[in-house]
């Protein structure tokens, strides 16, 4: 076991800032439900709020001091690095959703971008005719037919929701990175990855604060869409008639009444979490 990954004192530190930001979250807006995917909307608002204080005071300043001193070239480089690197996760997860040819695609990228593209630092293999597709756990559950579940704010690491949360663990799994013995390249790779992309996403993020009159809203909506189209391979279904196994998870004290239902029965197809198509539900 490693301490610099899974030590019990940071655990712990992990597990006070969750409980604080969870007591905080419910205080502010008791009993508010807004949307049927978002049962935990207090909480996550809460860590939504945490994780826009940390970028502007951390995440923000790092990324333009990056951008500033780094040559456009090599920043490229190092982004194209790491979805080499992202490649090796989407292998496995083509070949378990048996999409034989995209994991074909992908070991021809990798053999081209790791030789002819040095390491990754050029993608040669996009010029060549090999396209991206970047499938992970979260998809291949989906594609198996598990629910996506409530949607669900990760400090730091921002938007999730049950199904991609279980599957945010395989993809450290399948991460090359992962398995380096020594913490302090490890936490330096990690650190460079997350760097780079806050860098690439400098725009985005200004955007998203002058545009949305409720940011969090907007991110939840594309987050919960983009996901669904991901699962789906660009064409998901209208409504998906499947029952939901997060359906019994309690996220309060009891249970609440599905609209035009007694408690704890499911609700339609088209309000289960993750199902509710652009424009009618806040993101």
């Amino acid at each position: 076991m490693r301490d610099w990954k899974t030590g019990a004192g940071t655990r712990r530190v992990a597990g006070s800032a969750l409980a604080a930001l969870l007591a905080v979250g419910c205080a502010s807006q008791p009993n508010r439900v807004a949307d049927p995917r978002d049962p935990l909307e207090p909480y996550n608002r809460a860590v939504y709020r945490f994780n826009d204080d940390f970028d502007k005071a951390f995440m923000r300043p790092l990324a333009k001091g990056y951008k500033a001193i780094t040559p456009e070239v090599v920043d490229r480089g190092i982004t194209n690095v790491f979805d080499n690197i992202d490649d090796v996760t989407s292998l496995v997860n083509n070949i378990l959703q048996f999409k034989m040819s995209r994991a074909a695609n992908d070991i021809g990228r990798l053999i081209v971008n790791s030789t002819l593209g040095v390491l990754g630092f050029m993608d040669v293999a996009t010029n060549l005719g090999l396209p991206s597709y970047k499938e992970d756990f979260g998809q291949t559950l989906g594609y198996w037919g598990l629910p996506p579940g409530a949607y669900f704010m990760l400090p730091i690491f921002g938007p999730s929701n049950l199904r991609d949360t279980v599957g945010f663990a395989g993809d450290l799994v399948t991460d090359p990175f992962f398995s380096i013995e020594t913490g302090k390249i490890y936490w330096g790779f990690a650190t460079l990855r997350i760097v780079d992309f806050r860098a690439d996403r400098l725009g985005a993020g200004e955007v998203l604060e002058d545009a949305a009159p409720d940011p969090y809203v907007f991110l939840r909506d594309a987050y919960l869409q983009r996901r669904r189209n991901l699962v789906y391979d660009g064409n998901p279904p209208e409504t998906e008639d499947q029952g939901d196994i997060w359906a019994d998870v309690e996220f309060s004290g009891e249970a609440r009444p599905a609209p035009g239902g007694r408690a704890g029965s499911k609700p339609p197809a088209s309000a289960r979490p993750g199902e509710t198509p652009l424009g009618s539900y806040g993101d």
